[in-house]
């Protein structure tokens, strides 16, 4: 038997220490086709966890990124004393400078990671339980990198906020929306007749319209579109191209094109025109909250209009009278973020040792996010070292 196949047939019992635990029983899962029938339960009603988790983001992340970065599946399942799923934890296994590091799956295209959690359960998540979910782990790693947690989720706590934390590198700004409020408590009256005004010079092209991709034919020209200007756009911006990254094409394709409900895993919203697509935003959305991953305009003359904040204002719009409560544009405080969203969600990171060689790792690691976070909020640290990296990159 492999060693793999070892830890996957593995199931460990919680350590008598912790009988307080709701927790009986932890099976580690190193195989996503094992672990898909109990991961899409937990994506049903009943359970806490945010759209960044589906298996169906996930999963085309860790085969066709994660394997290349070399990732391997850790997928921790908590279950109850009658096996009743409890938890589950997505995470993927790296192994460098002798420190083996588990971390959430998903890399840098989640912008919130979570586990997903029965809601019940995580209402009154413990320490013992926290106890009894991490003790089984040691064998297989040591240190947990838990990074953009949000200490909140549709109103509910994030239980590992209970663990070691601090605060993420960056925030993340966010838009409250009221249901049923009217549309300048979302956008001011002023901001909506700036925008309208630009917009009056899109309206004139033939063919202009703001809209929903809702095909896999509309799915797959936008992203074509989108895979050929955003690197254009980041070589402006004098920024690595993320999206050029082994295997990440495929999987924000596979992304989008997965069906769910009435849209897709990842939804594309655009503006386009007869001639050419003028700006995309892509996100994720889960009934309550919808979440920014990706975006571009266009390279032509009307990237003038501003038809970014322009699509923004209709996406705003569409969600808010569907009921959505909130609202984000991800991590990073980008100027027009905040022409959007005056609140901010509160993010932090966990580095949590397993190990003796664990505790070292996490140390580092939690000094190096306390620095780089310092650097963001200082203005002139962070333009030296955007200068060097331009210099040096």
């Amino acid at each position: 038997m492999t060693m793999a196949a070892a830890m996957q047939s593995r199931t460990a019992e919680s350590p008598a220490r912790s009988k307080a635990s709701r927790i009986a029983h932890v099976d580690i899962v190193t195989d996503l086709a094992e672990a898909e029938t109990v991961w899409r339960a937990f994506e049903e009603s009943g359970h806490l966890f945010t759209p960044y988790q589906r298996f169906d983001l996930l999963s085309p992340w860790q085969r066709l990124v994660g394997s290349h970065e070399g990732a391997s599946p850790f997928i921790v399942i908590a279950r109850d004393t009658e096996r009743q799923p409890l938890l589950l934890l997505p995470l993927s296994l790296r192994q460098g400078h002798g420190v083996r590091t588990a971390c959430f799956m998903g890399g840098k295209h989640t912008t919130f990671n979570m586990g997903l959690w029965n809601a019940e359960f995580a209402a009154e998540v413990t320490i013992a339980d926290l106890d009894a979910l991490l003790a089984p782990l040691r064998e297989h790693a040591d240190v947990l990198a838990l990074t953009q947690q949000p200490l909140r989720w549709h109103d509910q706590h994030n239980p590992f906020a209970q663990l070691p934390r601090q605060s993420a590198i960056n925030g993340c700004p966010l838009l409250a929306m009221e249901p049923g409020g009217p549309p300048t408590s979302r956008i001011s009256n002023s901001f909506r007749r700036r925008l309208k005004s630009k917009e009056k010079k899109l309206q004139a092209l033939a063919g202009y319209r703001y809209h929903l991709a809702t095909t896999d034919a509309d799915v797959t020209r936008l992203l074509d579109w989108f895979f050929r200007v955003k690197p254009a756009r980041m070589a402006e911006q004098k920024l690595p191209n993320v999206f050029a990254e082994p295997g990440v094409e495929a999987f924000i394709r596979s992304a989008c094109l997965s069906p769910r409900g009435e849209g897709r895993v990842i939804d594309i919203h655009a503006l386009e025109c007869d001639d050419e697509v003028i700006a995309i935003f892509a996100g994720v959305a889960d009934g309550q909250r919808f979440s920014m991953m990706f975006n571009t305009y266009t390279m032509s003359e009307h990237a003038r209009y501003s038809p970014g904040l322009i699509l923004m204002r209709y996406i705003i719009d569409r969600y808010a009278e569907r009921g959505y409560r909130s609202l984000d544009l991800g991590i990073g405080s980008d100027d027009y973020k905040r022409m959007f969203c005056k609140d901010d969600d509160d993010i932090f990171d966990s580095f949590v040792p397993l190990t003796a060689r664990g505790k070292l790792a996490a140390m580092a690691m939690s000094s190096l996010s306390h620095g780089k976070r310092l650097v963001k909020q200082n203005q002139m640290l962070f333009d030296l070292a955007r200068r060097l990296r331009q210099a040096f990159g």
